[in-house]
């Protein structure tokens, strides 16, 4: 399959930043979501990402004004049609997602692929949501998308092994890595990740170190570039604590059970580096 035009739902730092990756690629993309200024947000944060590769020698005047001409904005499913790829980065919510997807399967043709950017949920239960089953994967980029390599390819159940194919080619062509995952919640990395920052919040929670020495000794110790609970304030503590929800409850688990004072922490609105404060201010 062909595959030139695509469709990013959602314009936060996922959506824009992974609509940035196939607009520098050559491709057409249509930025969707739900209002105007959204949509208008999400491109005047890739036009300051560009502008400062601009700055920085890494790419020429033309270079971005080229990048820039191939995001068109969308405010209604309706573009769906024009594309032969949907990636869906809207909120970490079932309910929001499936709807997202009965919506899709509806309007574009059958061999449209339509991806999913989810950090934990079940892919095979997103398929299930829709008529054409056999072309829904997940498809999961990491924060900041423009800079970090790896994409998670993620079969459901249901995905057929052509979509599958044609999903890790179209990784290598944007310049990412592949990783196939089968469909089990939290996939690979936030399976592994987020329960080890969880860790690091009961040890901080249980008064065992600071802050900063948990961080210091992850990094000086296990030589992560960044500690975990810094590593939480980035990702945002109330996606943290969905992603730690979905793996107690899909896994059923004592393991997976979130640590009380993560849940204090979203509980004060102390979301990490989005409200300026978290497990450090910033």
């Amino acid at each position: 399959m062909m595959i030139s035009k695509v469709m990013i739902i959602g314009s936060g730092q996922m959506g824009s930043g992974i609509a940035q990756v196939f607009a520098q690629a050559g491709f057409t993309v249509y930025l969707n979501d739900i209002k105007e200024e959204f949509v208008q947000r999400g491109l005047n944060n890739i036009t300051k990402q560009l502008e400062r590769s601009v700055e920085k020698g890494r790419m020429s005047a033309d270079e971005k004004d080229q990048v820039l001409a191939n995001l068109l904005p969308s405010v209604s499913y309706e573009d769906a049609k024009q594309v032969q790829l949907v990636i869906e980065a809207a909120t970490e919510n079932r309910e929001i997602k499936l709807n997202i997807f009965k919506q899709l399967d509806e309007l574009t043709d059958p061999k449209t692929i339509l991806a999913s950017n989810t950090s934990s949920l079940s892919i095979t239960d997103i398929a299930a949501a829709t008529k054409h089953q056999e072309r829904v994967i997940g498809m999961h980029f990491f924060n900041p998308a423009p800079i970090m390599k790896l994409v998670e390819v993620i079969k459901a159940l249901q995905t057929s092994e052509e979509v599958v194919q044609a999903v890790r080619e179209l990784t290598v062509k944007i310049g990412k890595t592949p990783v196939d995952v089968k469909d089990s919640y939290g996939f690979v990395v936030n399976r592994i990740l987020i329960p080890m920052i969880n860790e690091a919040i009961y040890i901080l929670g249980e008064g065992v170190a600071s802050a900063e020495e948990i961080d210091e000794a992850m990094k000086l110790g296990a030589n992560h570039p960044i500690g975990p609970l810094a590593l939480a304030d980035l990702i945002g503590l109330d996606v943290c604590l969905a992603i730690m929800g979905v793996l107690n409850q899909g896994f059923g688990d004592q393991k997976y059970r979130p640590a009380p004072l993560l849940k204090k922490m979203v509980e004060a609105g102390k979301l990490g580096r989005k409200t300026k404060e978290g497990f450090f201010t910033y």
